[in-house]
C-alpha cells in the first residue's frame, strides 16, 4: 500500500486563451483577468495540491510561421506568468505557484531581486520552472541562439549567480534591533562579484534574506544534460516517461544518480510524472471512447495536425494525409524531441494519416495502455506509481474551473480515503510542504 504522494497541476497552455476551442469558453471568463485563475487555484488548494506550474514560451517562433502558432491559440498568445503569480498568491494560503522563467530573458541581479520580492510577498510559496528554450534568443539581444548543452551551461551560471546574490547576506547581517536602532550589519554582507562566460554583475543584493528558504527550483528535460541540471540544481523534476514500472524506476534512478554526482542526496529532488487523463463516469464509457479512437475521422486528424503544426512551427495541415512526410520539411531550429514525439516509431515511408492516427489512439487506465478511465481507475494507477516509490504526479490541463472540477470532483475523495492525497498542509511554504513526507 503506497502512502502520501505530492500532487501538482501543470498549466500546459500557459497564461493564454483558456477555453478557446472548447465548449466551456461560453462560461464567459475573461482569460486576461485574474478571476479565472484565482478560482481554479483555490480549488487546487482545497484539494490539497502542493503546486501549480505555469508553462510559458516568450516567443511566437519564426517570423515565417507565426500564423501557425496563433491561428488556433495553441502556441500563443501568452502573457507573462510571473505577473500572474501575485494574484494567485493573494487568492490562496498554501499553494505553491511556479511560473516558467527563461535565463535568456532576465539579468541575474534583476531576477534575484524580483524573485526574492515574490518569495517574501507569497509567504515562501514561489517556485521557478527554469527552461532553456533558445528559440526566443532574438527577442533578448542574445542571438544567435545557443546549442542545447550550452543553453544548460548558461542556465547553471545564471542560477548560480542568483543564488550567490540571495546568499550575500551572511548569518547575523539582518539585525533589526529596535533598542540600538540598528537594522542591518553591512560588515556581514558579501560583495558577490561575478565574472562568468555569460553574465557579469556585482552584489550584494539589496533584498533581505528568506525566512523559510529560497524559491523552489523546478526543471523539465529528459536529456543527459537536462537530467544533470536537475541533479545539480532542482528541487522538483517535471518528468515525462512511459508509466510502466521499469521506465519509472529507470528515470528516477537517472535523476538520483545525477544528484549524487553533484554532492546532493537523492531525496533533495522530488520526481513528479505528468499525466493527462480523460476521466469518464463508467468503465463502459471508457471502453466506447477507446474503441472509437481506433478509427479517427479526418476532422480529428486535422485537429491533431493543427496542434502539431504549432509545436513544430511547420504546416502539416496542407499535406496529403495519405503520403509520407516530405523529406526535409522541418527547419533546423525545430526541436528534435518534438519531431520524435510526432513520428514515434514509424519509418519515413509511413503515411501522415497513420502518424497522426497514432496520436488520436486512446488507451485504458485499467490495463495500463493509456489514460482513459474512471476516477477510481486513475486512483488505482496513482497508487501503483507510489508502490514503485514515485514521489507524485502532475495533472496536465487548462487551468479553468470546469477542467479542474471535472478532473478532481470524484478523484479527490477517493485519493483521500486511500491515504494518498494530503488533507492538511505543513506550513512554512512550498519547500516545507514538499519535504513534509
Amino acid at each position: 500500500m503506497s502512502g502520501l504522494q505530492h500532487f501538482g497541476w501543470f498549466l500546459a497552455r500557459g497564461f493564454g486563451p483558456h477555453g478557446w476551442g472548447h465548449p466551456y469558453l461560453d462560461w464567459n471568463y475573461r482569460w486576461t483577468g485574474p478571476r479565472l485563475y484565482q478560482e481554479s487555484a483555490r480549488a487546487l488548494e482545497q484539494a490539497g495540491f502542493d503546486l501549480l506550474i505555469i508553462e510559458d514560451a516568450p516567443s511566437l517562433g519564426s517570423a515565417d510561421t507565426i500564423d501557425l502558432r496563433v491561428r488556433h491559440a495553441f502556441g500563443g498568445p501568452k502573457h507573462d506568468p510571473l505577473m500572474l503569480a501575485p494574484y494567485l498568491f493573494d487568492a490562496t494560503e498554501h499553494l505553491g505557484v511556479v511560473p516558467t522563467v527563461n535565463p535568456a530573458a532576465y539579468l541575474p541581479y534583476t531576477a534575484a531581486r524580483q524573485f526574492a520580492s515574490l518569495q517574501h510577498l507569497s509567504g515562501d510559496r514561489l517556485g521557478l520552472n527554469v527552461v532553456t528554450d533558445t528559440g526566443s534568443a532574438r527577442h533578448f539581444g542574445t542571438a544567435p541562439p545557443l546549442g542545447h548543452d550550452a543553453a544548460y551551461d548558461r542556465a547553471e551560471e545564471w542560477l548560480g549567480g542568483i543564488r550567490s546574490l540571495w546568499r550575500s547576506w551572511d548569518e547575523g547581517a539582518l539585525v533589526r534591533d529596535i533598542d540600538s536602532g540598528r537594522y542591518a550589519d553591512g560588515t556581514r554582507m558579501r560583495q558577490t562579484a561575478r565574472r562568468g562566460e555569460y553574465f557579469s554583475f556585482d552584489g550584494p543584493l539589496n533584498a533581505i534574506p528568506f525566512e523559510e528558504g529560497e524559491p523552489v527550483i523546478v526543471s523539465p528535460g529528459g536529456s543527459g544534460r537536462g537530467l544533470g541540471f536537475a541533479g545539480a540544481n532542482s528541487d522538483v523534476q517535471l518528468a515525462l516517461a512511459p508509466l510502466d514500472e521499469a521506465s519509472i524506476r529507470a528515470y528516477r534512478a537517472a535523476v538520483h544518480d545525477a544528484a549524487r554526482a553533484r554532492g546532493r542526496a537523492e531525496t533533495d529532488v522530488s520526481v513528479l510524472f505528468a499525466i493527462q487523463p480523460t476521466l469518464v463516469s463508467s468503465p463502459e464509457e471508457a471502453d466506447r471512447l477507446v474503441a472509437a479512437s481506433r478509427t479517427p475521422d479526418d476532422e480529428t486528424l486535422r485537429t491533431i495536425a493543427r496542434r502539431q503544426s504549432s509545436d513544430l512551427e511547420t504546416d502539416l495541415t496542407s499535406l496529403d494525409l495519405d503520403a509520407p512526410l516530405p523529406r526535409g520539411i522541418f527547419a533546423e531550429h525545430v526541436s528534435h524531441g518534438s519531431i520524435r514525439r510526432l513520428v514515434g516509431d514509424h519509418d519515413p515511408s509511413t503515411p501522415l494519416r497513420t502518424v497522426l492516427a497514432a496520436h488520436a489512439r486512446l488507451g485504458r487506465l485499467s490495463d495500463g495502455s493509456g489514460f482513459v478511465g474512471t476516477a477510481a481507475e486513475l486512483a488505482d494507477r496513482i497508487e501503483q506509481l507510489g508502490d514503485w516509490d514515485n514521489d507524485g504526479v502532475l495533472l496536465w490541463g487548462d487551468l479553468h474551473p470546469v477542467t479542474v472540477h471535472r478532473m478532481l470532483d470524484d478523484l479527490v475523495p477517493i485519493l483521500r480515503r486511500r491515504g494518498v492525497l494530503r488533507d492538511s498542509y505543513a506550513g512554512g511554504g512550498l519547500r516545507a510542504n514538499l519535504r513534509s513526507f
